[in-house]
């Protein structure tokens, strides 16, 4: 019996460990990271970029919020920013205009490593400096920056690429460990993110009751679109309700069942566009679907992304392509074998 004990906790644990070992570590293709890089990069960019109005007013140290009132919101917790060592406009200005090329960079894939984590070091300075401004928009900025890092999200769909194609035609895109690593992560990550929102809503009694939704779209705070029309059809509103908080609570799950998936990841379409667009909250709604973005295979990404790429190059070969005229004293006689067939 003692045997037999010792023998399954063996073969549990190697089960454990090789399953382990299968999801963290298989070499992976880094499509789907690449794309994501895109979106991510792009969304760094405009996200930043609307700090322009207003710079001064907030980063510098005479600015709205002074650096000890900022620093004094992680209270125990060191909050680290450049921030903190810039004192003139000028200055400022031009840590602002670097961090803007950065995102540039990591959005186009040119010195994609470097610009990843100078993007990643930037961000994480303006949240801490503006600790107020802080959202949830932020947050999942800040975590898909960190994991675009980790692995080689220029491999392709990028000027990286593009440069290491002019040099040999023949580079391949290999299939990475970390490219499989930043991919679990967020997705990990995502699962993390969701059930806690779900778990939460548990303890309000609107979604209990059925009307949670009806409070989110008649906030005329956050409306951007009216949806008070919602008051006529309360059975739907209980029915949008509940999936909204059956998808975020089970999702950690649902999402692993490949039959499920592709149903797990269109419900996060119209639950994430109805944020963006329903409530005003457009950049969070789509940086939401950025992240469910990690859960698409790389073979569909390569199947949207090549082709739209091989039909571009095929027009530009169509558009340049121009008759050849060849000299008549230059044209190949007909084989021996091939006259006497003629003739």
């Amino acid at each position: 019996m003692i045997r037999l004990t010792i023998d399954y906790c063996r073969d549990l644990t190697r089960w454990f460990l090789d399953g382990w070992n299968r999801f963290w570590f298989t070499p992976a293709d880094p499509a789907t990271l690449c794309a994501i890089r895109i979106a991510a990069g792009a969304m760094l960019l405009y996200t930043h970029i609307v700090w322009s109005e207003g710079l001064e007013d907030f980063f510098l140290p005479t600015g709205w919020i002074s650096p000890a009132a900022a620093s004094s919101v992680a209270r125990d917790n060191y909050a680290w920013s450049y921030f903190w060592l810039i004192r003139t406009p000028g200055v400022l200005w031009t840590a602002h205009s670097a961090a803007l090329v950065a995102f540039a960079l990591l959005t186009l894939g040119l010195f994609t490593r470097a610009a990843a984590i100078v993007s990643f070091l930037a961000a994480v300075s303006y949240v801490n400096r503006v600790p107020g401004a802080q959202f949830g928009l932020d947050q999942i900025n800040l975590m898909l920056a960190l994991y675009l890092i980790i692995g080689p999200s220029g491999a392709c769909y990028s000027l990286d690429r593009w440069r290491a194609l002019r040099r040999n035609p023949a580079t391949p895109i290999g299939r990475t460990v970390s490219a499989n690593l930043a991919i679990r992560l967020i997705q990990v990550h995502m699962c993390v993110i969701y059930f806690f929102a779900g778990l939460s809503k548990l303890g309000g009694q609107f979604w209990w009751r059925g009307d949670a939704l009806w409070g989110a779209v008649a906030n005329l705070e956050y409306q951007s679109i009216d949806l008070t029309w919602l008051a006529a059809w309360p059975k739907l509103v209980a029915i949008m309700t509940g999936i909204t908080a059956f998808w975020e609570l089970f999702f950690c799950v649902l999402v692993w069942v490949p039959r499920l998936r592709p149903l797990v990841l269109v419900v996060a379409i119209p639950l994430h566009l109805g944020i963006a667009f329903g409530m005003g909250m457009i950049t969070f709604g789509l940086v939401m679907l950025i992240g469910c973005a990690s859960f698409i295979s790389p073979r569909l990404v390569r199947m949207l992304l090549d082709r739209a790429d091989e039909a571009g190059r095929a027009g530009e070969r169509t558009e340049s392509r121009e008759p050849v005229v060849t000299h008549p004293q230059q044209r190949r006689r007909p084989s021996t074998a091939r006259a006497s067939k003629l003739a």
